[in-house]
């Protein structure tokens, strides 16, 4: 007796399951040519060409921004303190009076000058006229010729008499405009040494100013590559204050003058479009981009593939027919200079070597170029 199904489901499963391995031998027969679809799709690759260049090497030194002017202001005549005008921090111009000396004795001997002044000039006027009288009598013989030559005498005594007392007034004012000191240049006060009610002396520091509109980094380069950097040498400044952000850079000065101490020379740079952010005393670095007198084959560095056990290869496009092909490439590698990387072994100049898209390709896959780029050593 045979015994039906319980249920449709049961009905629908048994053939279903009798089917399942034809099914697995269709897969299995047809995976093999769908690889091969894939394998045969060219892959997309972005290729430099191996050229030998320069070698390019960065330099990053490290120094401090600079102030073209920097002075300790000192007054020109000792006094009292009267006034000080300025603080810390406080900017000013070229001409602000930044402290005052008492000068009220200063300004009396002042006015008593000029009260010499006015009475030689008096005097002189007197000599003039007599002068002038002289002469008119001796046209008519009533005065002696001496009594004439006598007066003559006494205009020119009178007229050195005002010319050195003008002299002495000038020398006055002079000391009482030395009771003010003033800012010689525009910048920033970044020391306050005195307080009114203090007595100071010639020469002695009350002020130190700092310019704020021509501001350089110094740094300080190795002598081997002090000869190697001019005003032609691209400079990246990195500056501490502002992390993340990089300026361009400009060498103004070399000074030819080594420390010995440390056999290293002074470097100055101008800082482009950085004027409101940075300050005297401030830390930055400069990376240097040096071209060293030599050439090498060099690659970039994302054109190298690293093996774990220590290989170092490269993707090398060849055309064959009217495709191109990859093929991998065992080479030796140097040191690494400005984002490339010295190529000793294992290619020639001209090569044809993959720089992105390497990281999935298969030995004689066929590829598709997107770009040509050139090795670049300022990159």
């Amino acid at each position: 007796m045979t015994r039906k199904p319980e249920c449709c489901l049961c009905a629908i499963f048994i053939p279903t399951y009798r089917v399942l391995p034809i099914l697995l031998s269709i897969i299995l027969y047809f995976l093999p040519f769908a690889g091969m679809s894939q394998q045969a799709e060219p892959m997309p690759v972005y290729v430099v060409d191996a050229r030998v260049a320069p070698v390019i090497e960065n330099l990053p030194l490290t120094g401090t921004i600079t102030s073209e002017h920097s002075a300790a202001l000192s007054p020109r005549v000792s006094g009292l303190v009267n006034k000080v005008n300025v603080d810390a921090g406080d900017r000013v111009s070229k001409g602000d009076v930044l402290v005052e000396l008492d000068s009220v004795m200063a300004k009396l001997a002042l006015n008593s000058a000029q009260a010499a002044v006015n009475e030689s000039k008096v005097a002189l006027q007197e000599a003039e006229r007599l002068s002038n009288e002289a002469r008119d009598l001796a046209k008519s013989k009533n005065i002696p010729e001496t009594t004439v030559q006598a007066r003559i005498a006494d205009v020119a005594m009178k007229k050195a008499a005002v010319i050195q007392l003008e002299a002495e007034y000038k020398q006055q004012e002079e000391i009482v405009k030395r009771h003010n000191i003033i800012a010689p240049f525009q910048g920033v006060v970044s020391r306050k040494l005195t307080e009114a009610g203090e007595w100071v002396q010639t020469g002695t520091p009350v002020i130190d100013l700092v310019a704020t509109n021509q501001l350089r980094l110094d740094v300080h380069a190795p002598q081997e590559y002090f000869r190697l950097i001019n005003d032609k040498t691209p400079v990246i400044i990195k500056l501490d204050a502002t992390p993340g952000k990089t300026f361009t850079g400009k060498v103004f000065a070399t000074v030819p003058v080594n420390n010995p101490d440390t056999r290293t020379f002074l470097i100055r740079i101008l800082i482009k479009g950085a004027d409101d952010i940075i300050f005297p005393g401030m830390s930055a670095q400069a990376v240097f981009k040096v071209k060293l007198e030599q050439e090498a084959l060099q690659l970039p560095r994302d054109a190298i593939i690293q093996y774990p056990d220590g290989r170092n290869t490269v993707w090398i496009i060849t055309k064959k027919d009217d495709s191109f092909i990859a093929s991998e490439q065992q080479i030796q590698i140097g040191r690494s200079v400005s984002g490339n990387v010295i190529i000793r072994k294992g290619i020639n100049p001209g090569s044809v070597v993959v720089i992105r898209g390497n990281e999935r390709l298969q030995q004689g896959q066929p590829v598709k170029i997107l770009e040509q780029e050139t090795t670049d050593s300022n990159n």
